[in-house]
């Protein structure tokens, strides 16, 4: 008996992918609006750091500020499912970076910055695969 062929038209979206050379395929405007809400973002850490302190001003500067310029440009090419999906992505990846700011907190007041970076940073990569394989699992058990 012959195993099913996967449909090469099918948009697998379990899948994670590099593509080196898009972003000099993204068109200027795209490019410009990311980089306007990025710098705008930082804009805002910057008066709330002046204002309040560094300690809100650097939780502003930990917002995705490029994540909602890209999901609105990807809804409007790609549509909604792949904005979706990339939603899905920033919030595993932003596990794991929860793991490394509660990691790095504890660890650097104690510890050299080297080994204290770099257990964060191996508890980030942990976390953030460690949540794509459960997410994944459970997608494929529904």
């Amino acid at each position: 008996m012959n195993a099913p062929q996967p449909d090469e038209n099918a948009e697998n979206t379990d899948r994670i992918r590099l593509t080196p050379g898009a972003a000099r395929q993204m068109p200027r405007k795209d490019l410009f609006i990311r980089f306007a809400f990025g710098a705008g973002v930082s804009l805002l850490a910057a008066i709330v750091s002046t204002v309040f302190g560094p300690f809100p001003g650097g939780a502003f500067l930990a917002f995705p500020a490029i994540l909602l310029a890209s999901l609105t440009l990807v809804a409007k090419e790609d549509g909604l499912r792949s904005a979706r999906e990339d939603t899905r992505g920033a919030t595993l990846g932003t596990l794991g970076l929860l793991a490394f700011s509660l990691l790095a907190t504890t660890l650097l007041p104690s510890h050299s910055a080297w080994l204290a970076l770099t257990v964060a940073t191996a508890a980030w990569l942990a976390v953030s695969l460690g949540a794509y394989a459960l997410a994944r699992a459970a997608g494929k058990r529904q």
